[in-house]
């Protein structure tokens, strides 16, 4: 098993910024994509960015240009940067992991932009 702890997130005003990072620990081999999805009430969880293994990463078009996922493999620990928020980022962040066809979740972290 594997086992992911998100942090970082809080309450910030418009156009502020947050940093999220999600740590895996447990039976780690060889974890392969990591990621940050969101989910706000009432609707489907959804993608916000994906980082391959070797660092390719993928955004949902709402948060290119103001989001940056980066991982660090030695720390099995990836993070999501988080620039210019908007009250509709405003929502639980789920992390996300692979290792060997097995997806991993973390339990989440609420972000709040609100003045």
């Amino acid at each position: 098993q594997v086992q992911l702890v998100e942090s970082g997130g809080g309450l910030v005003q418009p156009g502020g910024s947050l940093r999220l990072s999600c740590a895996a620990s447990g039976r780690i081999f060889n974890i392969g994509p990591m990621g940050w999805y969101r989910q706000a009430p009432g609707k489907e969880r959804e993608l916000v960015a994906q980082i391959s293994s070797g660092g390719r990463t993928n955004y949902a078009d709402s948060v290119k240009g103001r989001f940056a996922i980066s991982r660090d493999n030695a720390k099995n620990t990836v993070y999501l940067q988080m620039n210019n928020l908007k009250p509709e980022d405003t929502t639980v962040y789920y992390c996300n992991a692979g290792q060997l066809g097995v997806m991993y979740w973390g339990k989440g972290t609420l972000v709040t932009v609100s003045a």
